[in-house]
């Protein structure tokens, strides 16, 4: 069992911990998170167990309308809830159409070149500045959870293969504690449940949240230079 075998594995049996809710939804933007931040650090996607499952997922809904394979698969169920339960379903039928065909991959196919240098990882111009201008691209619509779950696919990516936060990073992990702040509230709930709690809809959020963090982020850097001034 590789590394994405085992993380959807644990997903399954206790997903509050990683997606906060069973939700088709929140799984696709994790995944995408997860496996685009691999792909970032290096690592090849050739033969992944991912490979040709939207494809396979469109064969068996007997569509060709341009879908993800959440989308499908929650058009079919009619809850996030029930759908999030039957990707398992399908994933698992799925990989053994793939075992019984030979066409599945050894897990070497999934690798790090030897003489590669991890990549900075800046988190507002490489990611969330791309993300302002065409959300559409890497969430599927305005949506402030699907952002919430990207980020943190992308980020247990870089953990696993031990990659250290970059100062980018170590700054957003303040966000958190900082929107919390600025609502004057103490909860145990993620900044994207926050900002949505406060907002018409998930696409108000989505647009609330970069108006949030350019403030974070100014407020940061006026702190810093501040301090600078100071010494």
């Amino acid at each position: 069992m590789n590394n994405l075998s085992r993380l959807l594995q644990k997903i399954k049996d206790n997903p509050v911990i990683y997606i906060d809710k069973p939700s088709i939804t929140c799984l696709h933007s994790f995944l995408n998170g997860y496996l685009s931040g691999l792909i970032r650090l290096g690592f090849t996607q050739e033969g992944s167990e991912t490979d040709g499952f939207n494809e396979w997922m469109q064969e068996r809904a007997k569509t060709n309308v341009s879908q993800s394979w959440a989308g499908i698969i929650l058009f079919g169920s009619g809850s996030e809830r029930t759908a999030f339960y039957r990707f398992f379903e399908e994933f698992e039928q799925f990989l053994k159409q793939k075992n019984d065909s030979k066409i599945q991959e050894s897990e070497d196919n999934l690798r790090l070149s030897q003489d590669l240098m991890f990549p900075q990882f800046d988190i507002y111009n490489e990611i969330l500045n791309s993300i302002k201008k065409r959300p559409g691209m890497y969430l599927g619509s305005g949506s402030v959870t699907r952002l919430d779950m990207l980020l943190r696919g992308y980020s247990l990516a870089r953990r696993e293969v031990g990659v250290p936060p970059t100062e980018p990073e170590r700054e957003f992990e303040g966000f958190q504690s900082w929107v919390q702040e600025k609502y004057g509230i103490k909860t145990n709930q993620s900044w994207s449940k926050i900002i949505l709690f406060y907002s018409v809809d998930e696409h108000e959020a989505l647009q609330k949240f970069f108006e949030l963090f350019e403030e974070y982020i100014n407020n940061n850097n006026s702190e810093i230079d501040t301090n600078s001034v100071q010494a």
